[in-house]
């Protein structure tokens, strides 16, 4: 199976998962740069893959759709009107066409209902984790996003995760402030600002990338722990503690 990005908008992915002539695309909020990626390499759609209902991820399906019977995958807690496969935790996915299989986890906190998808070492996660960072809390709570990033953070280290946004820049920099001495973060860095310097992606990274650099996933590590209390001004008693004032302070920073 091949994996490609296509850019959409200022800075998103919309993920396509490819087999011989199948295609089946994740969280398409704009149909235009599918439908032209499709044509260029004539290629059939298989299935639709969405991960939440926000807009940029969903905005591009009925387009799609129209005129084909194609199923469209999503999560069964949020209402999305094109979703014909409703998924919940521990569902399985077979594509058939790309002979592959998908296990569904749910990884409530930027949304409620918020699933990701996992299989062939490949993880699906939208808005949930992102390279050197994670999502915003829309909808859900601090608690839930923790769980959620956690679920995320026991699969496999070499795990390939597909996020859907290009924040990697971004991200890096808050980390930094978090954990400026993290070699292994300076490292990243200094490759993330070479791609993008290209204009590449800097996604996918693995899991185990993330949990060397990341600091939502290092909420346990002495020097995550006391820049967040420096930062909080309040001694943090758990992981889920510091991993709310890091939250908080990615907000405003």
């Amino acid at each position: 199976m091949e994996i490609i990005g296509l850019p959409a908008f200022r800075d998103n992915y919309i993920w396509v998962l490819l087999k011989g002539r199948d295609a089946v695309v994740v969280d398409p909020g704009d149909a235009a740069p599918v439908f032209h990626f499709l044509t260029q390499r004539g290629l059939s759609l298989a299935a639709i893959l969405l991960t939440h209902h926000h807009a940029d991820h969903t905005g591009g399906v009925a387009a799609l759709v129209l005129g084909r019977s194609v199923p469209v995958y999503g999560p069964a807690a949020e209402a999305i009107a094109e979703v014909t496969v409703p998924l919940r935790e521990g569902d399985r996915v077979e594509l058939t066409a790309l002979d592959v299989v998908l296990q569904v986890i749910e990884v409530p906190g930027h949304t409620r209902g918020h699933i990701a998808y996992y299989g062939a070492n490949t993880l699906l996660c939208g808005d949930t984790l992102f390279a050197c960072g994670c999502g915003r809390l829309f909808e859900g709570s601090a608690k839930q996003l923790w769980h959620s990033l956690s679920k995320l953070a026991a699969l496999p280290a070499d795990t390939e995760a597909y996020c859907a946004h290009e924040y990697t820049q971004a991200n890096i920099a808050f980390a930094l402030a978090v954990e400026p001495d993290n070699m292994a973060l300076q490292a990243r860095a200094s490759q993330v600002n070479a791609l993008r310097a290209q204009l590449k992606p800097t996604v996918p990274s693995t899991l185990g990338e993330e949990q060397a650099t990341n600091p939502f996933l290092r909420c346990g590590e002495p020097a995550v722990l006391a820049a967040a209390e420096k930062h909080s001004g309040a001694a943090l008693d758990d992981e889920l503690a510091v991993f709310t004032a890091l939250r908080s302070w990615k907000n405003d920073f």
